[in-house]
């Protein structure tokens, strides 16, 4: 005995040492509540008892809100002329004609002298193109200002200036490559590109449909639609967005609609069944789901009364943030004690928010547990040895 008596005073004296250094996946109750009050006091978050009473009053995904995608809603027209467009003109003359019926614009033989022809002629004007300061410039009829007009208007001014130089001169203009009246999709989507907006005025989720969708890789629930209107920028989850609501805005020229892959996901840690990073399955996922999809509380080491969620209540910065309803609050750890039946209705009604972290802490027993599987593992050989010795 004399040779191990040196074992009881380590036992008694390394005990409480012991405790706090030995391997862990992460802290006790005692230590959330106990051992965070000045940070909580510098971060400002607090934590709160869930029970039937005590439940996040906020909606529980703030980043499907489309608030700020219906604040972008404006007037606008899709039927104005702009820069870049290329415009299709025929002009039609009787008698002596200015163009000629046989002139084209361009072309060598198109300075054929005016002639007398009784009948009436019609003469296309193809690939006139609208310069960057709005203009177009037209055979004796010079420079006309179009940007900003329609097709109608433009044809009265054609009309207007051909007045005493050709006979009861008409004329008619045709878009034939529309760039300023488009939008823009791009990003997770099956055929990217420019879309013309036409009369019959395209909607967001046309614009996402007339590219091909988004597929099933995420799912509408794991993929953001973002869209930048001149100077404002705002989004939504896809799965937020009803067909036709408000959400669904009238798109305007020079909409740009960036389809965003961004899946939501929660991750748990602690004593659990497994230590994973879970992504959402469906819109909503209730606390109930999320520790089940990990695995529930592990028997051997969990402590069934201290289940906390860590929320960070900080909007993302590309998504809502920029945009009015951006959910904006302090960091909040909700506790669930799971010996309480009650409990599991109240996990069945606590939503997760992306980015959700789940801890389920250790058992104050567990650290006692591994302490003397630790001295077994250190004291078996000299008892084995001795035995074998005597």
């Amino acid at each position: 005995m004399r040779g191990t008596g040196w074992a009881l005073p380590l036992l008694a004296c390394g005990s409480l040492a012991a405790c706090t250094s030995l391997p862990s996946s992460g802290p006790t109750a005692g230590q959330i509540i106990a051992g965070e009050r000045k940070e909580a006091a510098e971060l400002g978050f607090e934590v709160i008892e869930l029970s039937a009473v005590a439940m996040p009053t906020s909606d529980p995904t703030p980043l499907m809100l489309p608030a700020a995608l219906a604040a972008l809603e404006r007037s606008g027209r899709v039927d104005l002329i702009g820069a870049g467009d290329v415009l299709s003109i025929t002009v039609f003359e009787v008698g002596v004609t200015l163009f000629g019926g046989n002139a084209s614009l361009g072309s060598a033989t198109g300075t054929a002298a005016p002639s007398f022809d009784p009948s009436a002629k019609g003469q296309v004007l193809n690939g006139v193109t609208v310069r960057d300061d709005g203009t177009i410039q037209l055979p004796y009829i010079g420079r006309l200002q179009v940007a900003g007009h329609t097709t109608a208007e433009i044809e009265r001014m054609i009309v207007s200036r051909l007045r005493g130089l050709s006979q009861a001169p008409q004329a008619v203009v045709a878009v034939a490559q529309n760039i300023h009246n488009t939008v823009l999709v791009s990003g997770s989507v099956a055929r990217p590109g420019r879309q013309t907006l036409t009369l019959a005025r395209e909607r967001l989720l046309d614009a996402i449909a007339a590219a091909g969708g988004v597929g099933t890789g995420g799912g509408p629930e794991n993929t953001v639609v973002r869209v930048r209107r001149g100077d404002q920028v705002a989004g939504a989850y896809l799965a937020a967005i009803e067909s036709g609501g408000a959400a669904d805005i009238l798109l305007l020229p020079g909409d740009r609609i960036d389809v965003l892959r961004r899946p939501r996901t929660f991750s748990v840690f602690g004593a659990t069944g497994r230590v994973a990073q879970v992504p959402f399955p469906a819109a909503s996922v209730s606390l109930a789901e999320a520790v089940a999809q990990a695995g529930g509380p592990d028997d051997n080491r969990a402590d069934p009364t201290a289940v906390f969620v860590f929320r960070d209540n900080a909007p993302p910065p590309d998504i809502t943030a920029e945009g009015p309803g951006a959910p904006v609050g302090k960091p909040i750890v909700y506790r669930l004690n799971f010996n309480k039946p009650s409990s599991y209705f109240i996990a069945q009604r606590f939503a997760m928010r992306d980015k959700d972290v789940i801890f389920i802490a250790n058992a104050r027993i567990n650290q006692t547990r591994k302490l003397v599987e630790l001295f077994n593992l250190l004291f078996t050989p000299v008892y084995t040895i001795r035995a074998t010795v005597q």
